[in-house]
């Protein structure tokens, strides 16, 4: 995957209307600072296009970003914040809910979490929620630099376990400082996308 031009294209709030994109669409989630901007931005080759709010737990809105005329990259807000009122929280999960049920091009769900930690009972929650969704997610170990590469395969398995996966599940380490694991999520992208065409045409 080459990415030649991104853009933001829409940002929607708790009222807005789901956009009906015709290109396909690739959604990415995981809790407030798990690194989510920071991957996105990494996929799309920009220092600083998706943003991170200094106050975790604020942005609550869902952010389409346009990928080479090709696809979405969507941008879900960051959820298990502590200081965000449970009224927040329905909200959140109503309009990520609506996202979910409405987007006829969702191709994929992208599960981000942090590789240095079991997997806490929001992300657990957050993985069992997309599968009741009718969605099976990619997950994205991130901040993969801050462990020895010995540790690796051991937190990779911690994932696995603490978020109860199946042996089919993809578990991709990544790392927005060094880049590692940015040539498997395309690879991935890519076959979705080719997966897409192929439907297309079907």
């Amino acid at each position: 995957m080459v990415i030649k031009n991104v853009r933001l294209e829409t940002v929607i709030g708790v009222t807005s209307k789901i956009p009906q994109n015709e290109m396909p669409e690739i959604a990415f989630a995981g809790k407030s600072n798990v690194g989510k901007s920071s991957l996105i931005n990494a996929l799309m080759n920009r220092k600083s296009l998706a943003r991170t709010s200094s106050q975790p737990g604020k942005t609550q809105t869902i952010n389409f970003y346009n990928i080479n005329e090709a696809l979405y990259f969507v941008d879900l807000p960051g959820y298990g914040y502590a200081k965000v009122s449970q009224q927040e929280k329905e909200k959140w999960g109503k309009m990520v809910e609506r996202y979910l049920h409405q987007s006829k091009v969702l191709k994929a769900v992208f599960l981000l979490i942090d590789i240095r930690h079991d997997p806490s009972a929001n992300d657990k929650t957050m993985y069992e929620w997309i599968l009741s969704n009718g969605f099976h997610p990619i997950i994205i170990a991130t901040k993969a630099d801050k462990i020895n590469r010995s540790q690796l395969q051991k937190q990779v398995k911690a994932v696995r376990q603490g978020l109860g996966v199946d042996k089919d599940t993809t578990v991709i380490p990544f790392s927005s400082q060094t880049k590692q694991g940015r040539d498997e999520i395309y690879a991935v992208i890519d076959r979705l996308m080719e997966q897409s065409e192929g439907e297309a045409h079907g």
